[in-house]
């Protein structure tokens, strides 16, 4: 009997790659850089529909930058979209501050509107260096999801960082480590619902294991997360772009199960 769908996204590109060599089932995301229709905007547009100008663009992303700095977790929820806040509250936000580095100061950068959403680039000094923050707003210039540039770490630690947050229940933070093509398709609640069906065939998640470096070429990198469940234990393949941003995950379909 063929093994049922547990968590499969993204896996266009970790077929057109050829990372991804086992069988797989599920889910096929169309995935690439940003959006055709995520172009610079220029400053004498005028905000329409879905759309905010680049000052308002610009104003929201201060506010949201100025809750991180006071590290106010209730500031900073009060800044989440309406999908955003359905998926996590104030104490996880406090959570999640705590285990970030400070931030000291930072600059705005490209301000690119799309066709329902606005993405304002960001240049953080943090207590831990320096950081690239891409925002993503919606248009009422609220937080609708977010993504850190990680392309100097490890492509092991971003796969096992995103897992953990995962299992953690920590759904924004894990949907930060997808790229921003993958983040339109994949909700929070998208996310949390993937891995509430998982544990219903692999039971209660126990802990994250090892993180392996497996296949890689010029664009993409395979990695391979154990990952151990009360009934099962599996193996989490993450496939990484060259900017370590999460384009593709899948669980193989012959689990072990734990003697």
């Amino acid at each position: 009997m063929p093994r049922p769908l547990l968590l499969a996204f993204g896996l266009a590109y970790g077929l057109v790659t050829g990372l991804v060599t086992g069988p797989v089932t599920g889910l096929n995301l169309g995935l690439g850089g940003l959006p055709a229709s995520a172009q610079p905007m220029q400053p004498s547009l005028e905000a329409g529909g879905d759309r905010l100008t680049v000052e308002q663009a610009r104003a929201a992303a201060n506010r949201i930058l100025e809750a991180m700095q006071s590290r106010d977790p209730n500031r900073r929820f009060s800044q989440f979209s309406e999908q955003l806040r359905a998926i996590s509250s104030p104490s996880m936000v406090a959570s999640t501050m705590r285990s970030q580095p400070q931030l000291l100061s930072w600059t705005l950068l490209s301000v690119r509107g799309g066709l329902n959403s606005t993405t304002v680039e960001a240049s953080l000094q943090t207590s831990a260096g320096p950081r690239d923050l891409f925002m993503v707003l919606n248009s009422k210039g609220e937080l609708d999801g977010y993504h850190l540039d990680l392309t100097d770490e490890q492509a092991t630690k971003v796969a096992s960082d995103f897992v953990t947050a995962l299992s953690g229940g920590h759904f924004i933070t894990a949907r930060s480590y997808l790229s921003l093509p993958l983040q339109e398709e994949l909700t929070p609640g998208v996310l949390q619902a993937k891995w509430q069906q998982l544990q219903r065939y692999t039971g209660t998640f126990v802990r994250v294991g090892r993180a392996v470096a497996a296949e890689h070429n010029e664009d993409s990198q395979l990695v391979l997360v154990n990952t151990e469940f009360n009934r099962i234990s599996d193996t989490l393949f993450v496939v990484l772009n060259q900017n370590n941003e999460i384009v593709s995950v899948d669980f193989p379909q012959d689990p072990i199960r734990p003697r």
